[in-house]
C-alpha cells in the first residue's frame, strides 16, 4: 500500500519546498496544500426575502401560516431590533459586505444609479463578498435566487462579468439578475448565460419552488463528493415583492380571513406581538397613516377586492414558507441541519409600491398610470395567476410593518425595522428566544465572521480590502443581557433621512418646498450648515427607547437633542459618500447613464441569441423609431413573433399571424393596440418593418408617453396604419429585454400562444431611433440580402 503525499506549506506561486533534481531519483515532490476550511466550520445559510414587513410572518404575530420560518426561531433567536436600508439592492450589499450602501455605491437600486460616489452602482472590489471570504476559507459557495447587485447595463450577454455572481465569489449560480421577475415566467440565467424556466405554468412551475431544487441540487453535488467541506448559500426567494404570484389552492385558504380590513389586521397583529415579546408592553400602535382609506369609508366592491388581494399575498407567503422548508428539511435528512448558521431576513419593510388602490400591473407605479377599479375588479378571479403582474394596496402595506409607521423606500422604522431570524443549534443554545438588540444588515458579516473564528482578509484577489463597517452581535446570540454593539447608524433612501443614536432617531422624509424655494438642485454641492437650515422644519424627534413604534414628535421639546442627531447625520453622511442628497424618486429611472455598449442610432439584431436586456436595448418611449426585419416566408406562409419586448406588464411585438403582419401595443395592461396589415404577406424573401412617428408631447406625471402613428411596411410599401393615442411614459416593462424570433418569458398579449415562435426565417432585425423614414434603410438591407 502507498504512503499519503505529504502536504508541505506550499500553495502555487509560492516558492516550492521540494527539490527538484537531474533525475526523478534525486528528487523530492511537494504536492500544493489544498484550500481545506478549518476542523468542524459550519455550513452558512442566509436566507433572504423581499419585501416582507415587520408584521407578516407568523413567529412576528401575523395570521398567516409560516410553520418552516416559525421552526427557524423556535430553534435560534429572533430580532426585534434589526434594521435595513428601506430598499432591496442597497440592504443586499449591507447583508454580503459589512459595509453600508452608500460606501458599496448602491445608494438605491441599480435602476436609479447617479454619476456620484455613493450612487453609481457599482460595488468596488475592496468591499469584498462574504462568499469571496469563505470561498477563501475552503468553503463552496452558491447563490440562488434574487441578484439585483449588479449595475444594468452590465446584465447583457456582453458583460463584462465581473459584477455577476461569480465574478463576487459565488462558484455557482441559479435565479434572476433583475429587481423582480414574473415568478411563472422568469428571466432565468444559470451562472453567466441565460436559461429557459424548465417547465411552463400549466405544467406546474413556478419560480420559488425551482429555486429550491437549485439550491437542494447544488448542496447535494457538493456534499455527495466532499461531506466534510462546508457550504455557504445565499438562498433569495423573489417572494414577497410583486408580483403576487401562487397557486389558486394556497390562496384560496385564506378565503374570508381579511374581510374585516387592515385597521383590524393591525390591532390583532399588535396584541399578538406583545404576547410574544417583540413589542414593550407600553407600546402604542402607530396612528393610522393620512395615505391609507379608511376601510370602513370603502364601498363593498373595494373591499372585496383589496381583501382579495391580501388573500393572494398570504397564500404567496405561505407557499414560500413552504418550500423554504423543503430547503430546511433537506439539510435535516442530509444530517447538515444542527451545524448550519441560519440568517433569516426580510430586506426592507411591506412595499407600497401597488399604489393606494393596489393594481393588476405594477409597472403602472413606476410610470405614473393611474389604476382603475374597474379595471381590477374584473380581473379580480385571476390575481395570483400568470396573467397578472399585481400588487396590493397601500393598506395592505402599513398592515404588513405593524406596529410602525409607513413603509419601504422611507426611513421610518416601517421602512427599515425588519424580521431577522438566527439558529445555530450545535453553537447557539437559545430556543425560541427573543432578542432587543440594536442591530444592522451591516453587522451580519462580522457576526458570521466571528462564529466562525475568521479574520477578515487584508487583500482579496489583489485588491486591498476597506475596512469592515457593521460591528459582531455574537454576544447578544448568546446572553439576551448582552449590550448593544451598535449605538450609531444613519438611513438615507431617495433623499429620506435618520439616524438612531443611543435610543433617539431624528427622521427626516422626502426633500421638500425648502430645497425648491432655495433655488438649489438636489445635485449641488450645499454646506451643511445651509442645509440644516432648509431642514429646520422638516426634522422629526422620536425617543424610541420609550416610544417604540414613533408616535411622539419630540422636535420642539428638546431641540438641542434634534440638533446634536441631525448634525450626527451629516457626519455620518460624510463618512460613508451619503452626499448629495437626491430626492427625485421614479425620475431617476430615466437618468441618463453610461452603457458598456454604446449608445447609438441604430442597432441589428439576430435570432437564435439570447433576449438582450432592456438596459442595453434602444430606448423607444417618446420617440420616433423604425423596426425592419429581413425575413424569409416559405411557401405555404409563416406565421409567429419576429420581434418583441417587453411582457404582460407592458411592451409591443411585431409579428405575422393567419398571413397579416399585427403590430400589437400593450400600455402597462391597461390598453391594448393592435395594427394589422392590410394584405397578406407574400412568399419569399422580404423585409417587414414599422415606423412609429409621434403625434404629440408626452404627459409624462399623467402616465402617458408620446401619442403616435404607427405604420407597417413590406419591402418599403405601407400596408397599414393606426394610432397609438397613449403609450408608456418611462419605461416598457419590468422585464423589458428583446427577443428576436419569439415572445420570451411572460406574454404580451393574448392574441397568440407564447412564445409563438416565427415559422420563417428571419436573417437580421434592425433597429433605428435616428428618426429617418423607414425607406431610407431599403437600399441597406437589399445589400444585405444579396451577400446571402
Amino acid at each position: 500500500m502507498s504512503e499519503e503525499p505529504t502536504l508541505r506549506e506550499y500553495r502555487p506561486g509560492s516558492t516550492f519546498p521540494g527539490v527538484v533534481a537531474r533525475t526523478f531519483d534525486e528528487s523530492s515532490p511537494a504536492w500544493p496544500e489544498p484550500r481545506r476550511a478549518r476542523e468542524g466550520a459550519p455550513n452558512v445559510l442566509f436566507i433572504v426575502i423581499d419585501d416582507m414587513g415587520y408584521g407578516q410572518l407568523g413567529c412576528y404575530g401575523s395570521p398567516i401560516r409560516t410553520p418552516n420560518i416559525d421552526r427557524i426561531a423556535a430553534n435560534g433567536v429572533r430580532f426585534a431590533n434589526m434594521h435595513t436600508t428601506a430598499l432591496c439592492s442597497p440592504s443586499r450589499t449591507c447583508i454580503l459586505t459589512g459595509r453600508n450602501h452608500h460606501s458599496n455605491h448602491m445608494a438605491a437600486i441599480t435602476e436609479t444609479s447617479t454619476g456620484f460616489p455613493g450612487y453609481d452602482g457599482n460595488v468596488p472590489f475592496e468591499n469584498g463578498f462574504l462568499a469571496e471570504i469563505l470561498k477563501g476559507e475552503g468553503y463552496n459557495t452558491f447563490a440562488v435566487g434574487k441578484w439585483h447587485l449588479t449595475p444594468t447595463d452590465q446584465t447583457t450577454a456582453a458583460g463584462p462579468y465581473d459584477r455577476w455572481p461569480l465574478g463576487r465569489g459565488f462558484e455557482r449560480y441559479y435565479g434572476f439578475l433583475g429587481g423582480d421577475t414574473h415568478q411563472y415566467y422568469p428571466e432565468l440565467t444559470h451562472d453567466n448565460h441565460r436559461v429557459e424556466p424548465p417547465k411552463t405554468p400549466e405544467e406546474g412551475y413556478h419560480l420559488t419552488e425551482d429555486l429550491v431544487d437549485r439550491a437542494i441540487t447544488f448542496i447535494a453535488d457538493a456534499k455527495q463528493v466532499a461531506p466534510n467541506k462546508p457550504f455557504f448559500t445565499y438562498f433569495a426567494t423573489g417572494a414577497m415583492h410583486a408580483p403576487h404570484h401562487a397557486p389558486k389552492e394556497w390562496t384560496d385558504r385564506y378565503a374570508g380571513m381579511f374581510d374585516e380590513g387592515w385597521d383590524v389586521y393591525r390591532e390583532r397583529v399588535f396584541a399578538r406581538q406583545k404576547e410574544l415579546g417583540l413589542v414593550p408592553a407600553d407600546a402604542e400602535l402607530s396612528r393610522h397613516d393620512p395615505d391609507v382609506q379608511d376601510w370602513d369609508s370603502l364601498s363593498a366592491d373595494e373591499r372585496r377586492l383589496y381583501a382579495r388581494m391580501m388573500e393572494v399575498f398570504a397564500g404567496f407567503l405561505e407557499h414560500t414558507d413552504h418550500h423554504i422548508g423543503r430547503l430546511i428539511s433537506f439539510l435535516e435528512e442530509l444530517g447538515e441541519l444542527d451545524d448550519t448558521l441560519i440568517m433569516l431576513i426580510s430586506d426592507n419593510g411591506a412595499s407600497a409600491e401597488g399604489g393606494p388602490t393596489g393594481s393588476i400591473n405594477e409597472n403602472k407605479f413606476f410610470n405614473f398610470v393611474p389604476d382603475s377599479l374597474e379595471q381590477n375588479l374584473a380581473a379580480i378571479d385571476d390575481l395570483g395567476g400568470p396573467k397578472y403582474f399585481n400588487h396590493y394596496p397601500w393598506g395592505w402595506t402599513w398592515a404588513g410593518n405593524t406596529p410602525f409607521r409607513r413603509w419601504k423606500r422611507e426611513t421610518y422604522r416601517g421602512g427599515i425595522s425588519d424580521p431577522f431570524m438566527v439558529q445555530w443549534t450545535n453553537a447557539i443554545p437559545a430556543r425560541g428566544e427573543i432578542r432587543t438588540q440594536y442591530a444592522h444588515a451591516i453587522d451580519m458579516v462580522p457576526t458570521v465572521l466571528d462564529l466562525l473564528g475568521v479574520t477578515p482578509p487584508d487583500s482579496i484577489r489583489g485588491v486591498t480590502q476597506s475596512p469592515i463597517e457593521g460591528v459582531s452581535f455574537k454576544d447578544a446570540l448568546v446572553e439576551a443581557s448582552a449590550p448593544s454593539t451598535r449605538t450609531t447608524q444613519y438611513f438615507e433612501m431617495l433623499g429620506h433621512r435618520s439616524i438612531y443614536h443611543d435610543g433617539w432617531r431624528a427622521v427626516c422624509p422626502w426633500p421638500g418646498a425648502s430645497f425648491a424655494e432655495s433655488g438649489r438642485a438636489f445635485g449641488d454641492p450645499i454646506t451643511a450648515d445651509v442645509l440644516r437650515e432648509l431642514d429646520a422644519d422638516g426634522w422629526e424627534l422620536y425617543h424610541v427607547a420609550e416610544d417604540f413604534a414613533e408616535n411622539h414628535d419630540l422636535a420642539a421639546q428638546y431641540p438641542d437633542k434634534l440638533v446634536e442627531l441631525i448634525s450626527l447625520w451629516y457626519v455620518e453622511a460624510g463618512k460613508y459618500n451619503v452626499l448629495p442628497i437626491d430626492g427625485r424618486g421614479q425620475q431617476r429611472f430615466a437618468e441618463q447613464r453610461p452603457v458598456i455598449a454604446k449608445d447609438r442610432s441604430r442597432y441589428v439584431y439576430f435570432p437564435h441569441t439570447s433576449e438582450v436586456a432592456g438596459s442595453a436595448a434602444p430606448r423607444l418611449v417618446n420617440r420616433p423609431h423604425t423596426i425592419n426585419a429581413l425575413v424569409e416566408i416559405p411557401e405555404g406562409g409563416a406565421e409567429g413573433v419576429v420581434v418583441s419586448q417587453g411582457g404582460v406588464d407592458g411592451g409591443y411585438s411585431l409579428y405575422v399571424k393567419d398571413g397579416r403582419l399585427v403590430y400589437t401595443y400593450n400600455y402597462v395592461a391597461a390598453e391594448y393596440f393592435h395594427i394589422t396589415s392590410d394584405a397578406d404577406v407574400p412568399t419569399g424573401t422580404h423585409i417587414l418593418s414599422m415606423e412609429f412617428a409621434p403625434t404629440g408631447q408626452p404627459s409624462i406625471r399623467e402616465g402617458k408617453g408620446t401619442p403616435a402613428t404607427v405604420t407597417l411596411f413590406v419591402d418599403g410599401q405601407p400596408v397599414g396604419s393606426g394610432d397609438l393615442p397613449v403609450t408608456i411614459p418611462i419605461m416598457l416593462g419590468l422585464a423589458s429585454g428583446v427577443s428576436v424570433g419569439l415572445d420570451a418569458g411572460a406574454p404580451l398579449t393574448d392574441a397568440y400562444t407564447a412564445p409563438f415562435a416565427f415559422t420563417g426565417t428571419i436573417d437580421r432585425v434592425v433597429f433605428d431611433v435616428s428618426g429617418e423614414h423607414i425607406v431610407d434603410h431599403e437600399a441597406e438591407l437589399r445589400a444585405a440580402l444579396a451577400r446571402q
